[in-house]
């Protein structure tokens, strides 16, 4: 049997109006009123419809955040203080992983829409979603373009990697090679490898043609060791290849830091308890999150006055035993 608002209004002794009014805070409600009403519901069980109250406020408080792979420690904690950042102000999340198909992303986007979510964070390889550049709702990108309209957050991507290159060649590294994601990306991840190119004299970059697949990142991080045996200094565009590095670095008896030197990217929580050894360059995770979910916020509150492009936080280089 379902529980209807006329059987609070019954058993709290009091008209349905105003356990409407109790249930969405409209108008002066006595303490004494309230107490009977929340008790009332209580006792029943009683769960108010938060869709029917959206359509009465014009909001869900629903945030749709969009990832490509939850496994990635990098995504996961950010799909953490984004959660954890909308909870303290009120909103719900919707997680949907991608896993970097596009028709799955944006059938998730029409799911999201169609669910009346306030706003949309993605964080996203796929720029052509057609529903991105449609969509009236406030959008988010998280360290990727998706549409000259989308703002971006994330951290200062030339600058970390700018660290990364300075930090190997002051370590004495002669051969440095970056392992990076496809350049047909259009992410501000790009400038990781302009930084490089713009330090080392003869640049040399091994392309990971899938950045999310295991397989591909090994297979390219071998072809290096291959190709390359008088490497001594590798710069990963994240920690999961460098993590990868130092797999095959040990399979292939390569000392570190003595014979090869390593710096990953990103710095999540999970790789340093891991992989407490690596030298990396430290994204400011929660930061960008609580950012996004700030300019969220402010883009559902004030549509008309939103103006910011881009937001982009400071790095930093995390020192340990792999330089």
């Amino acid at each position: 049997m379902t529980i209807k608002l006329n059987d609070v209004a019954k058993v709290a002794g009091v008209s349905p109006t105003t356990v409407s009014r109790v249930i969405n805070n409209r108008g002066y409600i006595s303490e004494k009123t309230k107490q009977k009403v929340e008790n009332a519901m209580k006792e029943l069980n009683y769960y108010p419809n938060d869709l029917a109250r959206s359509l009465y406020k014009k909001r869900t408080n629903l945030v749709g955040l969009i990832i490509p792979d939850i496994s990635n420690p990098f995504y996961s904690e950010l799909a953490l203080w984004i959660e954890r950042t909308c909870s303290e102000m009120g909103y719900r999340v919707i997680l949907c992983n991608s896993l970097s198909q596009p028709e799955k992303e944006e059938a998730y986007s029409i799911m999201l829409i169609r669910n009346q979510v306030d706003g949309i964070i993605v964080c996203s390889y796929n720029r052509g979603i057609e529903t991105y550049k449609k969509s009236q709702l406030p959008i988010i990108a998280i360290d990727h373009y998706l549409s000259p309209s989308i703002p971006v957050v994330g951290s200062n991507n030339y600058e970390g990697g700018k660290m990364a290159v300075e930090h190997l060649i002051n370590r004495g590294c002669k051969s440095i090679i970056h392992i990076n994601g496809p350049q047909e990306l259009e992410t501000p991840t790009q400038l990781r490898r302009e930084a490089y190119e713009d330090l080392v004299k003869n640049p040399v970059t091994y392309i990971v043609k899938r950045p999310l697949d295991e397989r591909e990142i090994s297979y390219t991080v071998r072809k290096v060791f291959q190709e390359r045996p008088e490497t001594d200094g590798i710069f990963a565009s994240d920690d999961m290849i460098a993590a990868k590095c130092l797999q095959i670095a040990e399979e292939l008896n390569i000392a570190v830091p003595n014979q090869l030197k390593i710096v990953g990217y990103d710095g999540t929580s999970t790789i340093s308890r891991l992989l407490p050894q690596l030298t990396t360059i430290k994204q400011p995770i929660e930061d960008i999150a609580v950012t996004a979910v700030r300019h969220m916020m402010e883009m559902i509150s004030n549509p008309e006055e939103t103006n910011f492009n881009e937001d982009f936080l400071q790095p930093q280089i995390i020192i340990n035993k792999t330089t």
